[in-house]
């Protein structure tokens, strides 16, 4: 028989309509799925998906409700928009949620899944997590690194001064900013600038800051195969052998490092202390195993510490009152004879409290790394079945008018005289796969504000307040990069001159 167009029409028209009414009964038959809009054949509920997401998902929660499902082309997603559910989810059912969603990304940037943000929940990870804990993010090794997040301020101090050492100068500050925690993280990692002036092999830092800038962006896509499995058939639109070479790239410049460390004697790098542990346990700290947590590092300690300090410095500028409080405060605890220090940030509440407004505003990862269920459970009373992908809208809950009083406000006041319970405020994620190097990210973002504050005077470029409008991407950047404008206190002469001591 001749395939004619019409037949081959009215064909695939009756496969759709079967796939939807397969798709229903499937539905149907696990009573007390969470609500979900209306779907399509096929890709389920793709079409709905609009950047940034953590707005879409917000604005589907005011229709469905703070529990609601989606499908993503064959996959279930259940989307917590609430402190109530998120509470539940890392609590009640922390072991059952403490797998991760596998992806044609994290088959490549993650190692095949064995690194501590992707690996399923088991003694890899727990082994993993451990060595973070104990060891890389570990109080005594935060603190042997104190003099690289020291040093690395100082130049940004000096590199602001030299602009505006005698009047107010417009500065674009989202450059300095991700220059300022990338050197950090990439120094205490393998010794080394790849930001700034003085660097050591100039084509190779341009060439490491563009295989990291390229991984953000993989970081922040996503590929519909891994939703719609005919389309891995024919890689759509070449994601995956893109993907593959890119990543051997990025991987060779990951080897360069550790190979580099073996060559050097000073053994005072974070590669070096686990080269270390290679020696000791060589079939387990593999080489793929240390550039799993150098990449990890990286991705996730640079962008997300340089849009807090972004999103912080435009709040300040926007809400000059509260910038006088803030200089005050540190003014009065530390004077102008000497510059803040880490041992200082815990003696300044209101700095503290500026920081935790901002990150509830404008939450590092505005969507938790999602998590999957291992198992059937429930959440709010709904059924959640086993291999469900499960979303945080940590942006929602951070804006939840039942949480919050007046939750679109800047006011770090709210933070000054009461402790926010982790269901409420969640940063760094919740739960056992909560981020391990959450107290590296509050020294640095402490550290890096209280100096541009006790430095320099910051005023708005015009009249007009900043921007504040979002931007797509994992750490939900600013859309317009933040221009201030920036003149020098007297205290900077003293920097400049040796004249003030770290205490």
């Amino acid at each position: 028989m001749e395939l004619t167009l019409p037949y081959i029409a009215a064909s695939v028209f009756l496969l759709l309509v079967a796939f939807k009414f397969l798709s229903q009964k499937i539905h149907h038959s696990r009573p007390n799925i969470p609500p979900s809009p209306p779907s399509l054949p096929v890709i389920g509920h793709l079409h709905l998906l609009h950047r940034p997401l953590h707005r879409t998902f917000h604005n589907l929660s005011e229709t469905l409700g703070p529990i609601f499902s989606l499908r993503f082309g064959s996959r279930l997603v259940v989307v917590i928009s609430s402190s109530p559910g998120a509470e539940e989810c890392f609590t009640k059912n922390d072991i059952v949620l403490a797998n991760r969603p596998h992806g044609t990304i994290g088959k490549y940037l993650d190692y095949k899944y064995t690194t501590v943000v992707s690996s399923p929940y088991g003694d890899h990870w727990r082994n993993l997590r451990r060595l973070m804990s104990l060891e890389i993010f570990s109080t005594n090794r935060l603190n042997a690194f104190l003099s690289i997040r020291r040093d690395e301020i100082r130049h940004l101090l000096r590199q602001l001064h030299q602009k505006s050492s005698a009047d107010f100068t417009k500065v674009e500050m989202k450059s300095k900013l991700y220059g300022l925690t990338f050197n950090i993280i990439v120094r205490m990692i393998a010794g080394k600038r790849y930001y700034g002036d003085d660097l050591e092999d100039s084509a190779e830092a341009a060439e490491f800051r563009e295989l990291v800038s390229k991984a953000f962006e993989y970081g922040g896509s996503w590929n519909a195969a891994d939703y719609v499995p005919v389309l891995g058939w024919i890689d759509y639109k070449g994601f995956e052998k893109n993907l593959a070479k890119f990543h051997k790239r990025l991987d060779l410049i990951f080897q360069g490092l550790i190979d580099e460390r073996r060559r050097d004697e000073s053994k005072n790098t974070m590669i070096d202390h686990l080269l270390s542990l290679q020696e000791s346990q060589p079939e387990y700290y593999t080489d793929t195993i240390i550039k799993g947590l150098i990449s990890v590092m990286i991705l996730a300690g640079t962008d997300t510490s340089a849009a807090t300090l972004e999103w912080a410095m435009s709040f300040l500028v926007n809400h000059p009152q509260v910038l006088q409080k803030a200089r005050a405060e540190v003014d009065a605890h530390v004077g102008q004879d000497r510059l803040i220090d880490e041992h200082d940030l815990q003696e300044l509440p209101y700095l503290q409290a500026i920081i935790s407004e901002t990150m509830r505003l404008c939450p590092p990862a505005p969507l938790l790394v999602p998590h999957m269920s291992s198992d059937d459970c429930t959440i709010g009373g709904y059924n959640i079945p086993r291999d469900t992908i499960l979303m945080v809208n940590a942006w929602a809950i951070h804006r939840d008018p039942k949480v919050w009083d007046d939750p679109t406000s800047f006011k770090p006041e709210r933070f000054e005289s009461r402790e926010v319970e982790a269901h409420k405020l969640m940063p760094f994620g919740f739960g056992r796969r909560a981020c391990p190097g959450a107290g590296l990210a509050q020294r640095v973002v402490g550290l890096a504000l209280g100096s541009l504050i006790q430095c320099f005077q910051w005023e708005r470029v015009g009249e007009d307040p900043v921007d504040l409008t979002e931007g797509s991407g994992l750490t939900m950047p600013k859309v317009e990069p933040l221009e201030t404008m920036c003149k020098a206190r007297d205290i900077m002469k003293k920097v400049l001159s040796g004249g003030v001591n770290d205490a």
